[in-house]
């Protein structure tokens, strides 16, 4: 064992040797109890200095100042189960976290070794996370709770909580104390390792501070999946496909993936011949000079709508500039862009449209001439990556509009302070601007090579 330790094998080869030689304790329910409740027998710390021990048949974790985050692993790869166990936080600076799929680099940080990939967070701060899925030291957050925002109360400070995670197939669900959380469909790792995470801290008074978990188990045969029963946002990374759960739940798709059916250009009767093409499941407007709508011109779909929950996945170039409109009635006949409400698309950084307007109201995500965008650095994707969009319209009005699954902004349609925003905007010009009862949903040409896929959209009643 001490030379596989000193060789470059991962973590993956060191951890399937050793489940192979102890496997877990086996239920008699067929479930497999991960932790004795005695000692750390067929666990590993890993990647920091946390210390972990055993008390009153709980693992509890202690954050040590100076450290980076701190992984106890428990033995054994694992691909399709079911887990679940009980975690408590006692202090709001405690975030922790239960890694699934989990994987490591033991060359990483100068040896000291990087763990990453599918975590389910324990968040006690205000901002309430717990239980979304975070991709540690990789993607960042895939699903924060800002998308099922009904689950930010299921996690209380101070008591255990029970965490139930199922990793099946290309699909995460999670639950905690029986609340549904979050559910993500990602193909990024299917084999991993399951474990605990005591997080660092900022500085030397927080060390000391405890996190506990006890009654863990994991299932790996005859898994039955506990369907969601709720209406919960599914951030679906599959190319162009809806999962049964979503179907159910009133979604469908407004691109396959394969050609332009649903989609016509703005003021045509067709979609144009040029400029717009679909490759490989991706929906791209080739540059052509950087102006607004004077190439191939912007496309709409073919039918109206509402009230609407739409998201879309979208590339930028470098410099590059369009945008997603909605509320598209094609009625204004003017020229360039056909006018709408615009969910911005830009690269702030190098396209001189995000310093215009009115305090940064033009920016990316923002509503276009009209609010800007609150966004945080660490939730943007870098240009030539993709980046997750979303514009949420209710019945009454109230429209959301999300990035990378964080809100970043919410109005109310017709609203007097709507109204004002508009007369302060370059809309003034059209009466009722923004306040159609139904209207198309807009992809821009503004003459730079952007990107767009996963687009789907549910009615809302």
């Amino acid at each position: 064992m001490k030379s596989l330790l000193k060789s470059t094998f991962s973590l993956f080869s060191i951890l399937l040797l050793i489940s192979c030689s102890k496997a877990p304790e086996e239920a008699k329910d067929g479930w497999k109890n991960l932790f004795n409740g005695t000692d750390l027998t067929g666990w590993k710390p890993v990647a920091g200095t946390a210390t972990f021990e055993v008390v009153d048949s709980t693992i509890v974790g202690t954050s040590v100042a100076g450290s980076p985050n701190t992984f106890l692993v428990a033995d054994g790869m694992y691909t399709d189960f079911i887990l679940e166990l009980d975690l408590k936080v006692e202090h709001t600076t405690s975030n922790s976290g239960v890694m699934a799929r989990g994987q490591f680099d033991p060359a990483a940080r100068e040896g000291k070794g990087l763990v990453f990939g599918y975590q389910i967070e324990a968040d006690p701060t205000e901002r309430a996370w717990s239980g979304g899925i975070y991709d540690e030291a990789r993607r960042g957050w895939l699903y924060p709770l800002d998308m099922n925002p009904e689950a930010k109360s299921a996690f209380k400070v101070g008591e255990f909580n029970h965490y139930r995670i199922e990793a099946i197939g290309d699909e995460i669900k999670t639950w905690v104390n029986g609340q549904e959380v979050a559910y993500v469909v990602d193909d990024m790792d299917s084999i991993g390792f399951v474990a605990l995470q005591v997080h660092s801290v900022k500085d030397s008074t927080e060390a000391g501070r405890k996190t506990y978990f006890k009654n863990v188990k994991i299932q790996t045969e005859n898994l039955t999946p506990q369907p969601f029963s709720k209406d919960v946002f599914v951030v679906n990374n599959r190319l162009n496909a809806l999962t049964d759960y979503e179907k159910t739940q009133g979604w469908r798709l407004l691109f396959n993936g394969i050609n332009s059916d649903g989609w016509k250009g703005a003021y045509k009767d067709s979609f144009p011949d040029f400029g717009w093409g679909v490759n490989e499941g991706i929906l791209t407007i080739a540059k052509s000079g950087g102006g607004e709508s004077t190439n191939a011109g912007d496309i709409v779909t073919v039918e109206k709508f509402k009230a609407f929950d739409l998201a879309f996945d979208f590339k930028l170039t470098e410099g590059a500039n369009s945008g997603l409109k909605y509320f598209v009635t094609l009625s204004e006949g003017n020229k360039g862009s056909a006018i709408g409400l615009e969910y911005q698309i830009l690269d702030d950084e190098k396209h001189p449209d995000a310093k215009m307007g009115i305090a940064g109201n033009r920016t990316l995500a923002s509503l276009y001439d009209l609010i800007k965008a609150e966004k945080q650095p660490r939730f943007l994707k870098p240009i030539g990556e993709w980046n997750k969009g979303r514009v949420v319209v209710t019945p009454d009005n109230k429209v959301t509009h999300y990035l990378n699954g964080v809100k970043v902004l919410e109005y109310q349609r017709g609203s007097q302070e709507f109204r004002d925003l508009v007369a302060g905007s370059k809309y003034k010009i059209w009466p009722n601007f923004g306040e159609a009862a139904e209207g198309h949903i807009l992809l821009q040409d503004h003459g730079d090579e952007v990107s767009f896929k996963n687009i789907k959209i549910k009615t809302l009643n």
